[in-house]
């Protein structure tokens, strides 16, 4: 077996110790003469295993007593709809509009709450941060939404913006465990776990206790957060499996040396491969340099002819699923905490051999 280099945006690549383990386990894990997937989660077995991965979680995020996590499913899309029905029913929410998800998120939202567009970045085409001198926040709103980090679209913050006394809330799906984070200036977090968590149909979300007690009692236990908090993610039946993968990715992240070693390393992985485009005279980035993420980054090539005949060749060297998202074309290559230098450098290579070949 071969594995390539894998640059998919999510589902995305897991560490490969991580996976060695699962399939060591998957007909028989911890004694349990069955799989992770067939035991009850209920069973004093699971449950332990559920909280070891909390604590895990926990410790490397320096995540305060005061804020309960909860492991849910929905992807993190459902929850564009669940946080205004938990939180701003019969109120106003703010949104920053920096890409494709934050506008799905805002788009969702109004269904069940009225929406303010506090800041937009859509009339430069999402390519940048909106400057916070333009930023138009209610001190009354329910709370103030954020997507740190676009996937489609390569743009991300690099601080944390001060919301006052709104709650601040963050989509930090492709963000969460890439590097240190202050958990205490949000009053929620949420995650799909395909990026740098696990695998998909889980969502880790991180929130603040005060903030539960505003939810409906009349909405249904299942959308009710406060319900889900009080039964420790066990309200039904939870994603076993993916919560299984998350506390393996979790002991991973820790025995790696923590989030601070994975800033650094994605630090350097990002670095390397912007400094390649910008240097190549061929590629283009076309985010401004201030916000380019560290996670995902798009560039083009100087012809959209040149695309399919560029993806064949890296598929062939062992580089995957290198295209751009549909809704903006060109190339994208996402650098999460699974993805080594050497995977960055084999990309940057084969780009510089391209260029040579084409120009």
């Amino acid at each position: 077996m071969s594995r390539a280099y894998n640059f998919s945006a999510g589902p995305a690549a897991l560490p490969e110790e991580v996976l060695r383990q699962a399939q060591a386990e998957l007909l028989e894990w911890d004694g349990a003469r069955a799989s992770v997937m067939e035991v009850s989660h209920r069973g004093k077995a699971f449950i332990a295993l559920a909280e070891q991965a909390e604590q895990d979680l926990r410790e490397l995020l320096a995540i305060p007593a005061s804020y309960k996590v909860l492991f849910l499913q929905g992807g993190a899309t459902q929850h564009f709809a669940q946080i205004p029905l938990n939180f701003a029913r019969g109120a106003s929410a703010d949104y920053v509009l920096t890409g494709d998800w934050s506008e799905k998120a805002a788009k969702e939202a109004r269904a069940y709450t009225q929406v303010r567009i506090a800041a937009s970045a859509a009339a430069t085409n999402h390519d940048r941060i909106p400057p916070r001198a333009t930023w138009q926040l209610d001190p009354g709103a329910a709370y103030l939404h954020i997507t740190p980090n676009e996937t489609i679209r390569g743009v991300e913050f690099h601080d944390i913006p001060d919301a006052g006394a709104v709650p601040l809330v963050g989509d930090v799906s492709s963000t969460l465990l890439s590097r240190p984070l202050d958990v205490s200036r949000y009053a929620l977090l949420y995650a799909g776990a395909q990026k740098n968590i696990g695998p998909s149909g889980l969502v880790v979300l991180i929130v603040r206790e005060d903030l539960l007690e505003r939810c409906p009692k009349d909405l249904p236990k299942i959308l009710n957060y406060a319900e889900h908090a009080a039964q420790g993610s066990m309200l039904n039946t939870p994603n076993t499996w993916g919560w299984y993968l998350a506390g393996l990715v979790f002991k991973w992240i820790k025995a790696e040396g923590g989030v601070a070693a994975m800033a650094q390393r994605n630090r350097a992985k990002a670095d390397l491969l912007y400094g390649y485009i910008d240097g190549s005279g061929y590629y283009r980035n076309p985010v401004e340099p201030a916000a380019r993420s560290w996670m995902n980054v798009p560039f083009t090539l100087p012809s959209d002819e040149l695309d399919a005949s560029f993806l064949k060749q890296a598929e062939a060297a062992g580089l995957l699923a290198l295209k751009g998202h549909r809704l903006v074309g060109g190339m994208r290559a996402s650098l999460y905490n699974a993805m080594p230098l050497a995977g960055v450098q084999a990309l940057v290579e084969f780009m510089g051999d391209f260029a040579r070949r084409h120009g």
